[in-house]
């Protein structure tokens, strides 16, 4: 594994885990109480923007998975590469649980404007570096996949769920989360606006490793 991607790997799954420890007590994507307008909520630009991504990247997976039939579903390159399936229930499980990363620790923390000049530029590199799949890294035992939906229908329904819970927070949110930060040891200090760009990037990177899945010469025609 890179050096470089080493802290990715960590932080990805110490906050996943808490992620993981909050929904299993709020449903996902909901907001634990209405909050007005906050001075620093995201302007219409950073919206726009965000839903972008997460409609971009959400169509791009659901295209990559797409049509397939089960021998393709199923197909490992090696014995130590995931199938195209496993790929898929990563995405869908990271889905659930960061969008409850940000909502229900994040936003629960602290504001700390003064940390605002230590993210400026940000936005862009996590949707660089992200998808960047020339520095391969290993996901956590708890993200890896182990068969958590019995069908190719029932996984695309919960992540078609999990991403619209997350579509509709950050187009109905009235929460500062440019005021609120979590650490990133490879990124640095991260707020709580790039932590969501963080999840759209994730799922960019993993369909891009679904169709280095499909691209393999052994890859079933049928």
């Amino acid at each position: 594994m890179s050096k470089k991607m080493k802290p990715f790997v960590v932080v990805f799954a110490i906050s996943c885990l808490t992620a993981l420890s909050v929904a299993q007590n709020s449903p996902q994507g909901t907001q634990t109480s209405a909050t007005p307008p906050a001075a620093n909520a995201l302007t219409t630009q950073e919206r726009d923007a965000a839903i972008k991504q997460f409609e971009t990247t959400r169509d791009n997976f659901l295209k990559s998975i797409a049509g397939l039939s089960e021998k393709q579903w199923d197909f490992k390159p090696a014995p130590d590469r995931w199938s195209v399936a496993e790929v898929a229930e990563h995405i869908t499980i990271s889905e659930l649980t960061l969008g409850g990363l940000v909502q229900q620790k994040i936003m629960q923390s602290p504001a700390a404007p003064e940390k605002r000049d230590q993210v400026k530029g940000k936005d862009e590199m996590i949707l660089q570096k992200v998808p960047d799949r020339s520095h391969k890294a290993q996901a956590p035992e708890f993200l890896k996949p182990t068969g958590r939906w019995p069908t190719e229908a029932d996984l695309v329904k919960a992540f078609e769920k999990a991403r619209a819970a997350n579509i509709d927070y950050i187009r109905t949110t009235n929460d500062d989360l440019r005021d609120h930060f979590f650490d990133h040891p490879a990124f640095g200090t991260l707020d709580g606006y790039q932590w969501l760009l963080l999840i759209s990037a994730h799922s960019a990177r993993h369909t891009e490793q679904i169709e280095e899945v499909k691209a393999d010469p052994n890859f079933p025609k049928e």
